[in-house]
């Protein structure tokens, strides 16, 4: 079993178990489903999914950092200027599954993970 699951792998799941329904259809099904959760967070809503989570829009306050790109001027204090970032809260039946789960299983997938190597852009 692949460590991470794509778009590709939950419409061939959701194909198998309902194959009236092209994959063509669920793939923009699930597009479409995914483009309202991404507008409705950039307008500032949150989006709650029953059983799943919630996911909410946070806002970061401006703030002073260091330059960590630019080795030679390390030491140099920055403005990060101020931020929206998306915060998900886990819904009560994913923390059940979450405390459940089979830590070895979990670890063995992080570490394929890790051992991927990075794409070039």
């Amino acid at each position: 079993m692949p460590p991470n699951v794509t778009k590709k792998d939950i419409v061939s799941e959701i194909f198998n178990k309902m194959p009236a329904i092209t994959q063509n259809r669920i793939q923009n099904i699930i597009q479409m489903t995914m483009d309202i959760v991404m507008r409705s967070l950039s307008e500032g809503r949150s989006v709650e999914l029953r059983r799943f989570g919630v996911f909410e829009v946070k806002l970061r306050q401006e703030k002073i950092g260091r330059n960590l790109v630019n080795s030679a001027k390390k030491d140099e204090m920055i403005l990060i200027p101020k931020r929206a970032s998306v915060k998900f809260k886990a819904g009560k039946e994913l923390k059940f599954l979450m405390k459940n789960v089979d830590i070895n299983r979990i670890e063995s997938n992080i570490s394929k993970r890790r051992k991927r190597q990075p794409v070039a852009l």
